[in-house]
C-alpha cells in the first residue's frame, strides 16, 4: 500500500536559507556561552525612527486595525508612487502598485503569478540566496550566470544574450546587490536594455531594496528609468526594511504592469488577505516623513564600510572590492584555500574557511558558495565599529595561523 506523501515536490526542491541557517548556528553557540562576533546579520542595527513608531501607535489608538485593501492602503500606495517619482522620475498609477509582507513576499508572488513548469529565470551570480529557490518552488528553472569580480560582479550584455532562450520569462537584477554591494551604472543598464529590447518575451525583476543605502555620487539608477521602452516589462520591487530599519514590520512593495500587479493581488487575496494595517501606517510615515534618519545612517554605514575594507585589506591573501551600496562586503578568500589549519585540516572550500573562522576565532560569516560564488565569504558591516575591528583582528589571526602543506 502506498503511503501518503508528506510534502509536495516543490518543497523538496527548496533548500533552507543559508543565511537563516547561519544565524541559527550563531544563536546556538551564543546560548552555549560562546563569545561570537556575528557578521552574518542582514539587517540594520539601528532602531526604527521614532516618528515611524509614533505613526503605528496612532494607528492602533484610532482603530486602524482592520483589513485593508489587498494591494495596500491608498495612503501607502500614494506614498510609494511619490517615492518612485521623486527618486527615478517614474509615475506609476495606483493600480500598478502592490504592497505585501516584505519585498521577499512580493518577489515570490511575482514568480508564482508568471512561471509555469520549465520556464527559465536568468539569475546573475553572486545572487541573493533566495532567488534560485523561489524559482524552483514555483516550478521554474534557475539559469545561473556567473559574473566574476573582474566584471564588477555584474551581468554583461554578452552574458545576458547567451543566457536568454525561448523559455526565458524573467531576468533578475539586484542593484545594489546582496552579497556584493555592486550596482549598475546608467550606461551599464542601457547596454543590458539594448539586449532586452530584442527579446520582447522577457520580463525584468529589479530588486532595489538597498538603493537608499548608497555611497556613490548621485543616486542609484533604475532600469525602468533608464529605458522607458521597457517600463511595461519591468517589475520594480523595494521596501522599507533596510533604509528605515524596519525589517520586522514586514512591508515590501512592487510596481509594474497592471496585469501583473492584478495577478499578484489575486494570489495575495488567497494567501494573506492583506499586509498588516499597523505596519502600513508606519511605512507611510517612513516614506512621507523627514528623511534625516536615512541620511544619518548611510553616513554611518559609509564609515563602517571604509573601516571594514581597510581592515580586511590589511590581511594577507584576502581582498575585497568596495561595495557601492548596501551593508555587505564580499571578500575573496580563494588564496586561503588549500592551506591547513593548526590542527592539520585542509581548507578545501569557502564553506570550510567560514567554519574555521567560527570554530577557531568565533567570527560568524556566510560562505560565498551560498550566493553561487565559491571562493568568497560575506560579512555584514551593519554593526558597531568595535565589533568590526575585533572581528577583523580575529580573522587576521585565523589567517596567520594557516599554512600550505
Amino acid at each position: 500500500m502506498r503511503t501518503a506523501q508528506r510534502v509536495a515536490q516543490r518543497v523538496a526542491r527548496v533548500k533552507p536559507s543559508p543565511s537563516t541557517a547561519a544565524a541559527q548556528r550563531v544563536r546556538e553557540l551564543k546560548a552555549q556561552g560562546r563569545d561570537i562576533l556575528d557578521l552574518t546579520v542582514g539587517e540594520p542595527d539601528f532602531d526604527t525612527p521614532d516618528h515611524v513608531k509614533d505613526a503605528a501607535i496612532a494607528a492602533i489608538r484610532q482603530g486602524d486595525t482592520k483589513y485593508t485593501p489587498v494591494n495596500g492602503t491608498p495612503q501607502l500606495r500614494a506614498a510609494i508612487a511619490d517615492t518612485f517619482e521623486r527618486r527615478h522620475g517614474l509615475r506609476y498609477p495606483t493600480d500598478g502598485i502592490t504592497v505585501g509582507g516584505g519585498a521577499k513576499q512580493i518577489i515570490f508572488l511575482a514568480l508564482a503569478a508568471t512561471l509555469d513548469a520549465g520556464d527559465e529565470v536568468v539569475i546573475p551570480a553572486p545572487y541573493w540566496v533566495s532567488y534560485p529557490d523561489m524559482v524552483l518552488a514555483n516550478d521554474g528553472t534557475p539559469v545561473i550566470v556567473p559574473c566574476p569580480e573582474t566584471d564588477g560582479f555584474k551581468l554583461t550584455p554578452q552574458r545576458l544574450e547567451s543566457a536568454i532562450t525561448a523559455r526565458t520569462r524573467w531576468v533578475i537584477l539586484n542593484t545594489p546587490g546582496n552579497p556584493t554591494g555592486a550596482a549598475y551604472t546608467a550606461d551599464e543598464l542601457r547596454a543590458l536594455a539594448d539586449v532586452l529590447l530584442a527579446h520582447p518575451h522577457v520580463r525584468v525583476l529589479t530588486d532595489e531594496i538597498y538603493d537608499e543605502i548608497w555611497y556613490e555620487p548621485g543616486q542609484a539608477t533604475s532600469l525602468a528609468a533608464v529605458e522607458p521602452r521597457l517600463t511595461d516589462r519591468v517589475f520594480l520591487t523595494n521596501g522599507v526594511s533596510k533604509a528605515y530599519a524596519m525589517t520586522g514590520w514586514r512591508i515590501g512593495y512592487g510596481a509594474g504592469p497592471a496585469e501583473l500587479v492584478t495577478a499578484i493581488n489575486t494570489l495575495q487575496s488567497q494567501i494573506s488577505s492583506c499586509p498588516s494595517s499597523i505596519s502600513q501606517a508606519a511605512a507611510t510615515a517612513a516614506l512621507t516623513g523627514d528623511q534625516e534618519f536615512v541620511r544619518r545612517t548611510v553616513a554611518v554605514y559609509r564609515a563602517r564600510r571604509d573601516l571594514t575594507i581597510k581592515l580586511l585589506g590589511d590581511i594577507p591573501d584576502l581582498s575585497c572590492t568596495p561595495p557601492s551600496g548596501g551593508f555587505y562586503a564580499f571578500v575573496n578568500c580563494a588564496a586561503q584555500l588549500g592551506k591547513r589549519t593548526p590542527s592539520g585540516d585542509e581548507l578545501r572550500t569557502d564553506e570550510d574557511f567560514a567554519a574555521y573562522l567560527l570554530e577557531s576565532q568565533h567570527v560568524a560569516v556566510i560562505h560565498g558558495a551560498a550566493y553561487g560564488s565559491p571562493g568568497y565569504f560575506r560579512v555584514s558591516f551593519a554593526t558597531r565599529d568595535d565589533v568590526l575591528t575585533e572581528a577583523c583582528e580575529r580573522i587576521g589571526r585565523a589567517c596567520a595561523a594557516l599554512s600550505f602543506p
